[in-house]
């Protein structure tokens, strides 16, 4: 029989699902989803489980849906003595990573709930990009939970000494680790994250090593690995869907797929985070809404001219707040307000287009 605190339950979701007791609802937590069926662990295993009407309808209003992901505690009725149950409500979530979806639609998808700590989980290889860390790292520090950079593939690094150095230097205070699948070496140092009733979720692009961890921690070839492409070290997607997994010695998983595309989501908080020296920097500029393009007195641009301040690290940081500005113009602009701009647009190009004579 499991036991609730085994899978992460605590005092924060004790309270939020008092108001279910008397309905007789049982506390599950999503270990998978697909196609919107579920599987949740609760006190007796595992259990299929689907949502109900009531929920869909309620969770689908507002133009903003609220269905569970993997992480999630729901509220579920049992059916009979069978392994299944429906799903009747989400709770309030800890923690959460999300990203925007693919594509024009200004959507949040959820890639893991309620988790203490992010895995971002890169390759010493050609996947190794400083930019995209950081990128994670907005991201991660935004979700509520903790970051660690796990840099994968040490064996075929010829300086991961050098490597590590570069990370520090985007990541004051965030531990980071060199390890080895291929080898088995400094898996260990992930044990102290890994603790009974805690969660942690593995990010990172396909090919990094994410899914060969994870079964290096569970101790057999649990999930599926494909051989990494020799093409600019890209890895084929071997795991398809999130999942959420018990380790033998306590503690929990969530395996999830690569991540190709990794849009903004959230606000500025996780931005000022990972870039906390160029906003430590900048409080030195002469104006308080200085862009660090090209206004006098500004204090990052002269840290960049005088070596101080990596230029690129300044790029990513005003890309990546473009982005976040950018996500939130869009969140608070009405349907038909995004319609209009649209159709200004259009009818820019058009009037452009005749005024060149292209006609």
């Amino acid at each position: 029989m499991m036991k609730l605190i085994d899978l992460g339950w605590d005092s924060y979701f004790e309270k939020h699902y008092e108001q279910y007791r008397d309905l007789k609802y049982s506390p599950m937590r999503i270990c998978r989803e697909n196609r919107g069926k579920y599987k949740a662990f609760g006190e007796s295993g595992e259990f299929d489980c689907e949502i109900s009407g009531k929920f869909r309808f309620e969770a689908g209003q507002g133009g903003k849906p609220e269905f569970p992901a993997v992480g999630d505690w729901v509220a579920a009725a049992v059916r009979g003595n069978e392994k299944k149950a429906t799903i009747h409500a989400l709770l309030p979530r800890k923690s959460v990573f999300s990203r925007k979806v693919a594509g024009e639609i200004t959507d949040e998808q959820v890639a893991a709930a309620n988790i203490d700590t992010v895995f971002i989980v890169t390759g010493l290889d050609l996947n190794f990009n400083l930019r995209r860390i950081e990128r994670y790292l907005a991201m991660a520090w935004n979700s509520g939970a903790v970051p660690v950079v796990i840099l994968n593939k040490s064996d075929i690094c010829e300086d991961v000494g050098s490597r590590i150095y570069e990370v520090e230097s985007i990541a004051p205070g965030v531990d980071i680790y060199a390890m080895s699948t291929m080898n088995n070496t400094g898996i260990e140092s992930l044990s102290k994250y890994l603790q009974a009733g805690k969660t942690t979720a593995f990010l990172g692009s396909s090919g990094v090593g994410k899914s060969s961890i994870i079964n290096s921690l569970l101790g057999g070839e649990i999930l599926k690995v494909n051989e990494v492409s020799g093409f600019g070290s890209r890895g084929r997607h071997t795991t398809t869907h999130r999942e959420l997994m018990l380790l033998p010695g306590g503690g929990i998983v969530i395996d999830t797929p690569g991540m190709r595309e990794l849009q903004v989501w959230g606000d500025e908080e996780g931005l000022n985070q990972t870039f906390d020296d160029i906003s430590s920097i900048a409080s030195g500029c002469r104006f308080k809404d200085c862009s660090h393009e090209n206004e006098p007195g500004c204090a990052v641009l002269e840290a960049v001219n005088n070596g101080i301040l990596d230029p690129k690290r300044l790029e990513s940081y005003k890309k990546l707040k473009k982005e976040f500005k950018y996500l939130a113009d869009r969140e608070t602009m009405k349907p038909g307000a995004i319609e209009k701009a649209r159709n200004k647009t259009i009818s820019k190009q058009v009037k452009k287009f005749f005024k060149d004579g292209l006609y």
